[in-house]
């Protein structure tokens, strides 16, 4: 959602350097140098490379192919109400949803995005987003998004998973030692799903968010790496990048 204010042409991932990006593989979050496997069918993705791998979900590197499902994204007003993603926001003013939007995410050394891809059988497309963004790497925090698009996704565990696997990431490869997430206080789902992965509500910004027809009060949640080490060891939901590649003769 909204969560700084708005600069044009930029990929909104602003924070600060040094650079927090192209470090894949560290620790529980480590990648394989080769395309994404399905892992239910053994198949590989047209494209991606896998960063992390939970119980429901992996998630995979941003390709460019992937601006094609962000242009059907960016015209559903519900994701819009519940979201009010400046990433997506961009994409469709500042960029008019053009190709150089993918090149400026990838070089903006203030955001790391990954696409979701469920693990079970019959989804085609990835189901939706997640990022970090405004990386501050001497501070060591950044801002989470998390975006499930494919309403079909909803509730079944896939907003949780895909929030942890990436604050391991954060913590493991970015060595960040805090995350913070806003939202509206309308999304209580999202709300559920931050609290469940260990975050705690740390404030209310009084009707900070708009939606177009009345201004809404934002909840600033926060988690430190501490607590995020405590849900790893609770939930045990990541696995090894090779395991699943090994049962099915890869």
């Amino acid at each position: 959602m909204h969560d700084e204010p708005t600069q044009p042409n930029d990929a909104r991932g602003r924070g600060s350097r040094p650079r927090a990006r192209a470090v894949w593989g560290h620790g529980n979050v480590t990648t394989m140098v080769e395309p994404a496997r399905d892992a239910a069918r053994g198949t590989r993705p047209e494209h991606g490379v896998v960063i992390a791998r939970g119980l429901r979900v992996y998630l995979r590197t941003f390709t460019r192919q992937d601006l094609e499902h962000l242009a059907a994204w960016v015209e559903d007003p519900f994701l819009e109400r519940m979201v009010g993603s400046e990433f997506l926001h961009a994409f469709k003013h500042d960029w008019d949803k053009g190709p150089g939007f993918h090149d400026a995410v990838m070089n903006d050394a203030t955001q790391v995005v990954l696409m979701v891809e469920a693990r079970t059988r019959g989804w085609t497309r990835p189901v939706g987003l997640v990022r970090l963004f405004s990386i501050h790497m001497l501070e060591g925090y950044a801002f989470l998004e998390t975006i499930i698009a494919d309403q079909r996704a909803i509730r079944r565990g896939f907003g949780v998973e895909e929030g942890e696997l990436i604050s391991y990431y954060g913590v493991d490869v970015l060595g960040l030692r805090r995350v913070e997430a806003k939202v509206y206080e309308y999304n209580v789902l999202s709300m559920n799903s931050l609290k469940r992965n260990g975050f705690h509500q740390e404030g209310v910004l009084r009707q900070a968010g708009y939606d177009g027809e009345r201004y809404w009060d934002v909840f600033v949640f926060g988690i430190l790496k501490d607590e995020i080490e405590a849900v790893r060891r609770r939930d045990k939901v990541y696995l090894p990048l090779d395991q699943d590649s090994a049962g099915n003769g890869h």
